[in-house]
């Protein structure tokens, strides 16, 4: 457990200079429908985070996420994850020649539920970049709806008053 933790803590340095020298990158995962009855205009992606390590080698989030949540930092994560997903979308949606995106899933940590200030941080993103939250599908995990219910449920319904959609990520896990 003491090596675990020792492992955590370096990853909280590399995580800080990965934030400041922006050395995550966002891969877009194509969602298809199960059912080709539905069709609708436009792809349906889920946003998927990676991180450049400093040899330049992709580091899954599995390496890096568990020392983000137990240190803090996931709520920084989501916001670079959330302005940098709509200042893409946005270039896209300027961009008469490029294939319209009809939804765009974008997984949030239980923590940034719990963020009070991520709320205003999200609707000043969608004023920026002229993204719809119609567009947009939130995902968090099952267990950290369930940890921080009172919040998550407070954050679902002010969003889904925007427009936001919600689903839960890693259902029965």
């Amino acid at each position: 457990a003491l090596r675990e933790r020792f492992g955590e803590m370096a990853w909280v340095q590399r995580l800080h200079m990965a934030l400041e020298q922006d050395r995550f990158r966002l891969h877009a995962q194509e969602i298809w429908p199960l059912n080709d009855d539905i069709v609708e205009a436009g792809a349906h992606i889920e946003i998927l985070l990676r991180l450049t390590d400093e040899d330049g080698s992709f580091v899954t989030p599995q390496s890096f996420i568990p020392a983000a949540e137990r240190y803090g930092l996931m709520p920084s994560i989501d916001r670079w994850v959330v302005r940098n997903t709509f200042r893409i979308l946005a270039a896209r949606q300027a961009d008469p020649l490029t294939p319209p995106i009809a939804t765009c899933a974008i997984n949030l940590s239980g923590a940034t539920f719990g963020d009070e200030t991520f709320l205003g941080f999200l609707c000043e993103q969608f004023l920026v970049h002229r993204i719809s939250p119609a567009m947009i599908c939130l995902e968090i995990t099952e267990t950290s709806a369930i940890a921080n219910l009172t919040s998550a449920m407070r954050f679902i319904a002010d969003l889904r008053g925007l427009g936001c959609r919600f689903a839960l990520d890693d259902f029965g896990s």
